[in-house]
């Protein structure tokens, strides 16, 4: 019974996320097996308006922060050799990555 394996990635440094990314894929093409994806899926947005002035006397300046969620599926046939191999890939700090096994 064959497997395929679902890597999520996820991330909020698009540059690492990508990087990552074409490296699975490149271990794909590699090994010979069917690679599906990068699927790049919504980015979540979280945005955080806060006043400058703490005692809220004065004009009305704000700070507005910014945190961009960056997120890719990618879908490929799973054996043994893959999946050790995808274990020893160097995956940053800034990015986590999700793998799920299920059969065809």
């Amino acid at each position: 019974m064959a497997q395929i394996a679902r890597i999520k990635l996820v991330s909020t440094n698009l540059e690492d996320l990508e990087r990552v990314s074409k490296d699975i894929m490149d271990l794909g093409e590699k090994t010979g097996i069917n690679v599906r994806g990068p699927v790049p899926l919504p980015t979540k947005k979280l945005r955080v308006v806060t006043r400058k002035a703490p005692s809220g006397q004065g004009t009305h300046t704000y700070d507005k922060w910014d945190l961009k969620v960056h997120r890719r599926l990618i879908d490929m046939d799973a054996n043994e050799r893959t999946i050790a191999q995808l274990t020893r890939l160097r995956i940053p700090e800034s990015v986590n990555i999700e793998i799920k096994l299920r059969t065809k």
